[in-house]
């Protein structure tokens, strides 16, 4: 249980919200609180991977998305790939060492 003093006009809002998707106050708080928490990870673990700090799969796994939602909310947010070309090799003999295995 969280308690919580809210200024007048978010008040207003959230009655607003309660209206339109027809949902009690708890219900309404935790669905908007919910959205919020994903949005503020992937912002967060974005800009962990843009300081270099993480990779991309650990950036998306750590936000609780899949790998195609971190790179498509990277490339809204123009964060640059950290993907070098040494990388790019070892994934490549990965793969082939993969394939040559089977």
């Amino acid at each position: 249980m969280v308690g919580s003093r809210l200024p007048v006009e978010l008040i207003r809002d959230l009655e607003m919200i309660e209206r339109v998707e027809q949902s009690d106050r708890s219900t309404t708080v935790r669905k908007l609180l919910y959205k919020a928490t994903k949005e503020w990870k992937m912002e967060y673990y974005a800009k962990q991977y843009a300081e270099g700090k993480i990779s991309m799969a650990r950036a998306a796994r750590e936000a609780g998305v899949s790998l195609w939602e971190m790179m498509d909310y990277l490339r809204l947010k123009r964060i640059p790939s950290q993907y070098d070309f040494e990388e790019w090799e070892k994934d490549v003999e990965t793969v082939r060492s993969r394939v040559a295995a089977q």
